[in-house]
This record gives structure tokens, sequence and C-alpha cells, in this order.
């Protein structure tokens, strides 16, 4: 079912066992339910797209707007909108809901959300650093980033210098992120090891963009199983 995303909470890491004895660490993330609010025809706008409104907010923090726009669809109001272009339209209905059942199938998943903040870090913390030495007349400057400037030409600092500042609280992307496996009941997507930001917080998840060949834990258990099974040459006399 084409490339649709979905919005979730992460819930927190644990871990998942297999048959044969290997753990692997995984990320719970409860997944909300969407609701497709508009339908976007070739003919009209000029591409075909579906758009979909995530999670519960009251009425009192939207627009007049938002509010007209929303009753016009004869729905609830949702926090988020987001648009997602489809090879066909038709296939959809307005007002319907979409769920886990969208990652049906899908291997590898790309995850975005926003990083925990740490606040005002030095450089060695933000960028790895190495600081200046810690002996033979260095003084009071043992963590410092060193010179930030040239000489009289071209006399500034460079856009982009790595330097002391805020850290984290920015959205990140974590790429080909594999599925270990999904509970549409309950509305779980367990997925292998970690994604960005805190407990709780609100994680944009989609099928991979890239075509990756990587093979998933399952897979990888089988090969090694069907070599076991493999009988060893008799030796030569």
């Amino acid at each position: 079912m084409n490339n649709l995303g979905l919005i979730g909470k992460k819930l927190g890491m644990t871990r998942e066992f297999y048959k044969t004895g290997i753990s692997v660490p995984v990320t719970v993330i409860k997944i909300e339910k969407g609701r497709i609010i508009d339908l976007i025809f070739e003919e009209k706008q000029g591409y075909k797209a579906v758009k979909i409104g995530f999670g519960a907010i009251k009425a009192s923090k939207l627009t007049k707007q938002m509010k007209g726009f929303f009753s016009k669809k004869s729905t609830e109001p949702k926090k988020y909108l987001k648009e997602y272009r489809v090879e066909d339209v038709n296939k959809f209905k307005q007002g319907s809901e979409i769920g886990l059942e969208v990652l049906s199938g899908v291997k590898f998943v790309d995850v975005k959300a926003k990083t925990i903040g740490k606040g005002f870090a030095g450089v060695m913390k933000r960028h790895n650093f190495s600081g200046l030495r810690a002996s033979h007349g260095v003084s009071v400057s043992h963590r410092a980033l060193g010179a930030t400037g040239q000489n009289q030409d071209p006399g500034k600092v460079f856009k982009g210098k790595k330097m002391a500042g805020h850290m984290g609280d920015k959205i990140r992307t974590v790429q080909n992120l594999e599925v270990i496996k999904s509970d549409i009941d309950n509305n779980l997507l367990y997925v292998k090891g970690s994604i960005p930001g805190s407990k709780y917080c609100e994680v944009f998840v989609k099928k991979a963009i890239k075509n990756t060949k990587k093979l998933t834990m399952k897979e990888k258990i089988e090969a090694t199983e069907k070599i076991k099974k493999i009988p060893e040459k008799k030796k030569k006399k």
C-alpha cells in the first residue's frame, strides 16, 4: 500500500528473544491511528496524494481557518496533517482510518523524531574535540576549542565553524531500521536498536526510502541453521 507514514509514541526499550537464544535490543513504538482527511486528484491540483490527520487536539487550540476546514470535512480536529503521494487515489476513502496494517510486510523503516535536548555544551562534548594539552604551560584552557578566526584577511569567523552551543533538540531521521515484529491488536511496533528522542516523545515512521539488501535477523538465523544441517564431507583417506 503506497509509501504512507504513521505517527506514534516511543514507549521505551526492551529485548526480543529468538528460539536459538539470540536476544535483540528493540524500541517499542505505540502507533496512533490516522484518519484520511482529504483526497488530492491530479485533475484538480496537478498531483495525486492523500492528506492524513494524526493525534487529537482541542478545538479551542485551532485557528478559525482550521476549525472551518475540519467542520467542512466532517471530522474531528487533528494535531498533525501529513500529505503522502500515492499512485492511485481511488484506493482510498475519505474518512476511513489507517493503522499498523500500512506497514504489513515491510522489513525496514525510517524513523524521525526530535533528539533529547542537552542544553549548552562545549566543543569536546558537542563536536568530539580533543581539547588542549593537560600540562606544559596550558592553564585553565584544557577544554577550550583553540583558535576560531584567522589573520586580518579574512578577519572573521567562517559560518558553520564548530563551536560551543546548544546541543540536541533537533529533528533527526534514522534510516533502515529493521522491524522485528508488529502487534496489530495492540498497535505496537518493535524496531531493532534505538531511535532518537526521549520516552513518550512523538515519532514519525514510514517505509524505508532506500532499497537495502540487508538480511533481517530472522533470515540470518535461518541461513545459519541451514549451514548447520549440511553434513560434513567425509575425509579422504
